[in-house]
């Protein structure tokens, strides 16, 4: 059997090292390991591969606190210390920066880091009813599969819901329409926890009866998606308390749906906000756009600053969230939200805002690349501050500001978001030149 000396961790965290001139990608190594490996795909100039045995171990390797850790598609980087992974994460956002759009960072931000576990506030789970695997399936999607892996348990979800899942489970088995029930999403909030029940058959008298006493016993609220998201409706109880999270440093609430989109990791957001805000430095008399605003995560603390803000989201629903929680929050004054498809960005459009002093992008993982190439020397913003969820399109985008629109890149650093996995949540900083 093969064997390969580990050089360092890819954006996906499996360990990289060369052999025969080769590029090989072993899951389950890491930097300084050697280790035997099999080959799961054969490619001209690249293998993929999976760790068979570890013949020299790394000091920063750990056992993994979830036993379905390895055949899981939730986690990929259990087996390495949660510092390590903020300081392999900071690296994979480095080399992007320099192997995408030849850049480097003024300056390295400090990595924002939360707890390493029961921080999932969201999850989707999979269902499946499988006789011939004992019945009713609960979980993430395995490795490199649409196959589930069943879990009793989550270490990354909060430890009260955690603990649900073998309830979920015998739930799911009682209902009449068990095989027509394929997906569960919670949502954890400040206020309350949703469980949304998606049914591709209506649910019975004694379903609903069922799912109520769940949602009694347990003190969530369950919900029922017959379709699409915004199909979702509390089915128990019918008025309970709306969810919503709090940003306790910008005296903000923002309230939402159990099927909106809201960050994952509430704690790591707070303080990602607080990065953000303080790049930003947003000042009363500025225009400010905050870009795939969605229900106005970063928007309402840049109105609560003084500025007056402009979102913009492709979505009407989180576009008229966003307006909402504004007005909740008394800062309807100096907000103002849009809709449009910023993936269609134009410089007619973004001119069409009005004069923007500074920016915020959020985008979802392909990046915001017309947004970028549509800023114009008559509307170009002294500051852009851009968070991202993939290092490769913001290094894309990064490199059109840089070297295309004059911006210096002044910073970036990296929010360990999503621990235990090899997603790369980051922050950078772009002045104009």
């Amino acid at each position: 059997m093969p064997f390969a000396v580990i050089e360092s961790l890819d954006h996906e965290g499996r360990g990289i090292s060369h052999v025969d001139g080769k590029a090989v990608f072993i899951e389950g190594a890491l930097p300084g390991e050697k280790v035997e490996y099999a080959v799961l795909r054969e490619r001209p100039r690249y293998a993929q591969a999976e760790t068979v045995r570890v013949l020299k171990a790394s000091s920063q390797r750990v056992v993994p606190r979830c036993a379905h850790f390895g055949s899981c598609g939730g986690c990929s980087m259990q087996h390495l210390d949660p510092v390590a992974q903020g300081a392999a994460k900071q690296r994979i956002l480095e080399d992007a920066f320099w192997h995408i759009g030849r850049l480097a960072p003024q300056i390295i931000y400090p990595a924002i880091h939360g707890s390493s576990w029961g921080y999932r506030y969201r999850a989707r789970l999979s269902v499946r009813v499988v006789p011939s695997k004992g019945g009713v399936l609960i979980g993430f999607h395995q490795k490199r599969s649409s196959y589930i892996a069943d879990m009793r348990a989550c270490p990354v979800l909060p430890p009260r819901i955690s603990a649900l899942v073998p309830e979920l489970h015998r739930l799911i088995a009682s209902l009449s329409i068990a095989d027509r029930v394929p997906q569960i999403e919670i949502a954890v909030s400040d206020t309350g926890t949703a469980f949304v029940f998606r049914h591709l058959l209506p649910f019975s008298a004694e379903d609903e009866a069922r799912l109520a006493a769940f949602a009694d016993a347990h003190g969530i609220q369950a919900w029922a998606q017959p379709g699409g998201p915004d199909s979702a409706a509390p089915l128990h109880p019918k008025d309970g308390p709306g969810l919503a999270y709090f940003l306790p440093e910008f005296d903000v609430r923002l309230d939402f749906r159990p099927t909106d989109f809201t960050q994952v990791n509430v704690d790591i957001n707070r303080l990602l906000i607080r990065r953000a805000m303080q790049l930003l430095d947003p000042q009363p008399g500025e225009r400010i756009a905050d870009l795939f605003c969605g229900l106005g995560n970063f928007s309402l603390p840049i109105a609560r600053r003084g500025a007056t803000v402009i979102g913009v989201e492709g979505s009407e629903a989180l576009v008229a969230r966003a307006a909402e929680n504004a007005r909740a929050n008394r800062l309807a004054a100096n907000s103002e939200f849009h809709v449009a498809n910023l993936f269609d960005s134009t410089e007619d459009s973004l001119t069409a805002l009005g004069r923007l002093d500074k920016m915020l992008i959020d985008p979802p993982r392909e990046g915001a690349i017309a947004v970028v190439k549509a800023i114009s020397p008559q509307q170009r913003p002294a500051r852009i501050v851009y968070v991202s969820c993939n290092p490769a399109t913001l290094a894309r985008d990064a490199a059109v500001l840089v070297h295309e629109k004059g911006y210096v890149l002044r910073g970036a650093g990296i929010a360990n978001m999503f621990p235990q996995t090899s997603h790369v949540e980051s922050i950078a900083l772009f002045e104009a030149g």
